[in-house]
């Protein structure tokens, strides 16, 4: 079974984000709260904690992870932008948006697409989010927490432990958090391509 984590919405506490980053650091896979519902969450490179989420969600292995972080400022470091999709990029972040494009040098291979080579990327608004990317201070390596049959994201922590906490390292709960999936924004086309709407207003790329 998992260990649950409930902190503050405003100021989460600090000793429980060390803990869930230390589990993430070795290797953990752990549910954590944003602007969208609730993400399962991964150490960048860790690829058994991938293959964990793909069997909970059933999923294939062409699903597009996303890479969560903290601020603008560290997307350059992992995808390519031309220069509109900087601005494109910045000017919707921080926010309820995914954004595909694709990936640099810096991203582990088992993190990508296995043919197209590109990763999702976001910047949540979301204080307990934020201060656990933070804390980590690397991107986590994320996927909506939808279990099979599901269409929008799990919402509550205390839920999440109870019903597949046994099959994860660490739940973390605030007790607040969005309720729709992002909306997925695909620009390795050369152009910006809505694939999934959600709680982000798509009209800005429209």
């Amino acid at each position: 079974m998992s260990r649950y984590f409930p902190v503050h919405p405003e100021n989460p506490q600090q000793r429980s984000l060390n803990q869930v980053v230390n589990i993430l650091r070795d290797g953990g896979l752990i549910a954590y709260p944003t602007d969208t519902g609730y993400a399962f969450g991964a150490g960048l490179g860790n690829k058994s904690a991938l293959d964990r989420i793909r069997k909970i969600r059933q999923l294939s292995d062409k699903h597009h992870f996303t890479l969560v972080m903290s601020q603008f400022a560290q997307v350059g470091q992992y995808v390519q932008m031309d220069n509109w999709v900087f601005r494109a990029v910045k000017a919707a972040i921080p926010g309820r948006y995914t954004f595909i494009l694709k990936a640099t040098r810096d991203v582990p291979k088992v993190m990508l697409h296995p043919r197209k080579k590109t990763v999702g990327v976001r910047v949540p608004e979301h204080v307990t989010a934020l201060a656990l990317l933070e804390t980590l201070n690397e991107p986590i390596v994320s996927s909506t927490l939808m279990l099979p049959g599901q269409d929008t994201p799990m919402v509550d922590g205390w839920q999440i432990q109870d019903e597949i906490g046994d099959r994860l390292d660490a739940v973390l709960d605030s007790g607040d958090c969005g309720t729709e999936p992002t909306t997925v924004v695909d620009f390795t086309s050369g152009e910006a391509v809505i694939t999934r709407r959600g709680a982000g207003d798509p009209s800005i790329f429209e």
